[in-house]
């Protein structure tokens, strides 16, 4: 049974988040409070963290920024907020997706699904070792990391999986619908934004100037290409 964290201090909408994954057979902990909720996240095995950003004691976006540097597994933040920029800080610091208030109990299960999905078939992958070797980028599927100029560089799950695609078929183009789908597993649920802050991401990690990228270009009104 896979494990579920929910970090929320509203106390009805935790209970119905609860409720709804039970249902689905995940097996759920609550914790109403920052603090308390990044110590059991810490010291307990979980498959996926559902964390609210207005949070008593420690907000949800130090809580993410922290375990996504200790950990890879799917982050998915709640928020009340409706403005872009909440999300897109979320988003920037590792999270995996994002759900805003208010929003259906079967889409936020659909979503949870989704991404343990993705995640445990990138975890539990046998595949050959594959390295991709472009001019100073070395990406290493096997082990899933990546090197500039021979140091390595720390990706989150979903921009090593971006990297990798792009570089997988270089000077096609890819457009962020397809990127989408085929990362998140999602169509019509989430939208277009993911992507673009994890390419923005990505370049600031392996371009030496994110502004003019030497590896990833954008293809003005249709997605994105390696080079």
């Amino acid at each position: 049974m896979k494990k579920i964290l929910i970090v929320e201090d509203d106390l009805n909408i935790a209970d119905l988040e609860k409720d709804y994954l039970e249902v689905n057979e995940f097996e759920v902990t609550v914790e109403n409070d920052g603090i308390k909720g990044l110590e059991n996240a810490r010291k307990n095995n979980y498959d996926l963290i559902i964390l609210d950003l207005m949070l008593p004691g420690l907000d949800g976006f130090r809580i993410c920024k922290t375990l996504r540097e200790e950990t890879d597994i799917p982050i998915l933040l709640v928020t009340a907020k409706g403005e872009d920029i909440d999300k897109i800080r979320g988003l920037g610091i590792g999270a995996d997706d994002y759900i805003t208030k208010p929003f259906s109990p079967g889409e936020l299960v659909a979503r949870v699904k989704a991404h343990i999905s993705k995640y445990d078939r990138l975890v539990s992958k046998d595949s050959v070792s594959e390295v991709i070797e472009i001019r100073s980028l070395k990406i290493d599927n096997h082990s899933r990391r990546v090197y500039l100029d021979g140091k390595e560089i720390q990706l989150t799950t979903k921009e090593f999986d971006l990297l990798y695609m792009l570089a997988s078929s270089p000077n096609k183009v890819f457009t962020k619908e397809y990127l989408y789908e085929h990362i998140w597993d999602m169509t019509s649920i989430g939208d277009l934004p993911t992507v673009t802050v994890h390419i923005r991401k990505l370049r600031e990690k392996i371009e030496k100037d994110p502004a003019n990228p030497e590896y990833i270009h954008t293809v003005w009104g249709t997605g994105y290409r390696f080079e």
